[in-house]
């Protein structure tokens, strides 16, 4: 499996930050957000995952 780029920027940081306190206080849902947003996180590795992923969309948009 090929090495993931970490997380570096300050916005892909504040993001992981935000969402693994959202999971904290049992907030974090998969999908996206809206009516539909699906079921609540319980595990902390989807919790991780889905943090890193929408870390590294964060740092895309600012330009790394």
């Amino acid at each position: 499996m090929p090495m993931m780029k970490k997380v570096t920027s300050k916005a892909g940081k504040a993001k992981v930050a935000k969402v693994m306190k959202e999971w904290g206080r049992g907030e974090l849902h998969t999908g996206k957000r809206g009516p539909g947003k699906g079921p609540v996180v319980k595990s902390r590795k989807q919790a991780v995952a889905i943090a890193l992923s929408e870390g590294r969309k964060a740092q895309q948009k600012r330009g790394k």
